[in-house]
């Protein structure tokens, strides 16, 4: 009596036009892009860059968490003074950051 009949809507006819189904998909790709594809290219450059970049003598810290002078420097590993007489070898590419000189004052 005071409530009133509910009745479903027709269907909605098609899908709309193609041509701006096309252009969403564009866009929506281009997004990603800028949002995650881009900046982790950025990254990858960075890193690739640092590990060229290491010498005898830096201070880094290696996946892990490992912290150490670098003794040694290879083509593919560098040796890591960890502790007074003691080192490690690891891979150049599991090096995370290179620390300030000086950080490491006990080895």
């Amino acid at each position: 009596m005071f409530i009133s009949n509910a009745y479903a809507q027709a269907p909605a006819s098609g899908g709309g036009d193609p041509m701006s189904l096309t252009i969403m998909m564009i866009l929506m790709f281009v997004v990603l892009w800028f949002v995650m594809v881009r900046p982790q290219m950025k990254r990858a450059k960075e890193h690739k860059a640092l590990v060229e970049g290491l010498q005898k003598g830096d201070e880094v810290v290696a996946g892990g968490g490992m912290i150490g002078r670098i003794t040694k420097v290879s083509d593919a590993y560098i040796t890591l003074e960890i502790a007074e007489n003691t080192e490690i070898v690891v891979q150049r590419q599991a090096v995370q950051t290179v620390l300030p000189k000086g950080t490491l004052k006990s080895i």
